[in-house]
């Protein structure tokens, strides 16, 4: 399951975080599509200048690494993976360029491949993003799996580089060919603009990060709860998306410092924009990492965690039981982690198990927010 053979070669390929006998690929058929198009069209060229965005685990990028490739993602999760798979396959890890999301790369790109991201608001503000690295001779791909492609990403496409077709499908997979019409004027798209007056509270998040238009009702049911969170001195936002959790944290205790941190280049710089907004220059820390790693074991009075229940595409609740055993390491003694999730997760079963103990703080017929202590 985890060597990919292509035109290029075959590479071994893991997704990250590596897990012993994970059953799913680091890559997907999309990818083998692309591999499989740029062989046909003896592309790319040595001299070509080749731009991927948005490489889940750095597929393309290892097998195309002789082209010495720039990547841009928003993931830190991509970055670490094309590393691990880079060094699994004796890859020079300094033959690739690694951007986040929100940084341009310099230049002009002959070839650009493009993984469509699950969010229509982050593959628009990329689309628009890539315009200035595009010359109206280069070559653009995009690739997605059908049951994820959708009409309104292959209009993105016409809409903002230019003129667009699809091939037929393959494996389940299909490719999308745009040409660049340089005549047209785009800007990025601003942060979009979170008004919750019943919350006195104003938020700006880039495109793409999590709940972008509305407040979902997980963190309603923790904003509604804030006044039952215990006393602490150190207090961490795991997986902060645009802060909202922490910001309220950090009202409610004006002299705690606060922590950030999310695998999302775009979700920790909008926790950190409002962040600022509200409290100026109170000290905070802002974190683009793979869970709590990095961060000092028994160092934490407080965890307040709503953990996704996907990585990518694929559900699965492997993403939170990583938060939550980590939260217990970093957590010091009588710590405390506030859940909020589905109840239809059993998130309870699993806090129970680490950490001996689990008392529900609230619910509503979705959601549950839930507490467990380090003892």
């Amino acid at each position: 399951m985890s060597q990919i053979s292509v035109p290029q070669g075959q590479w071994d390929l893991y997704r990250y975080p590596v897990r012993n006998n994970d059953p799913l690929r680091a890559w997907d058929a999309a990818d083998e599509f692309i591999l499989n198009e740029l062989h046909d069209q003896s592309l790319p060229q040595p001299s070509q200048r080749l731009l991927i965005v948005n490489d889940s685990f750095g597929a393309l990028s290892c097998c195309l690494h002789p082209y010495e490739p720039t990547l841009v993602s928003d993931s830190c999760l991509t970055y670490h993976g094309l590393l691990h798979n880079l060094k699994s396959n004796r890859i020079a890890q300094d033959c690739i360029t690694f951007f986040d999301s929100l940084t341009t790369p310099p230049g002009h790109y002959d070839i650009v491949l493009i993984k469509v991201p699950k969010s229509l608001a982050l593959l628009e503000d990329q689309l628009v993003r890539l315009r200035p690295v595009i010359k109206p001779e280069s070559v653009i791909i995009g690739a997605a799996m059908v049951k994820h492609l959708s009409a309104s990403a292959i209009e993105l496409f016409e809409k903002i580089l230019g003129p667009t077709h699809t091939s037929l499908a393959r494996k389940k997979a299909r490719l999308i060919f745009s040409s660049f019409d340089a005549e047209r004027t785009l800007t990025p798209l601003p942060p979009a603009n979170l008004r919750l007056p019943e919350f006195q509270l104003n938020l700006l998040q880039h495109p793409g990060v999590f709940s972008m238009n509305r407040l979902d009702l997980g963190s309603r049911l923790v904003l509604e709860q804030s006044h039952l969170l215990p006393p602490a001195k150190v207090i961490i936002d795991l997986g902060c998306g645009n802060g909202i959790l922490g910001i309220t944290a950090a009202r409610q205790q004006p002299e705690a410092h606060l922590t950030f941190v999310d695998e999302s280049y775009r979700a920790v710089d909008s926790a950190r924009i409002n962040f600022e907004a509200i409290f100026g220059h109170r000290p905070a820390r802002f974190e683009v990492i793979d869970c709590l790693n990095g961060i000092d074991r028994d160092s934490a009075d407080l965890i307040i965690n709503n953990p996704p229940f996907h990585q990518q595409q694929v559900v699965g609740d492997q993403v939170a039981w990583q938060m939550f055993r980590q939260a217990r390491q970093v957590l010091g003694r009588s710590g405390q982690l506030w859940v909020v999730g589905n109840r239809h997760l059993g998130y309870h079963t699993k806090l129970k198990r680490l950490f001996g103990n689990c008392k529900l703080v609230a619910s509503t017929h979705k959601f549950v927010l839930l507490k467990a202590t380090k003892s």
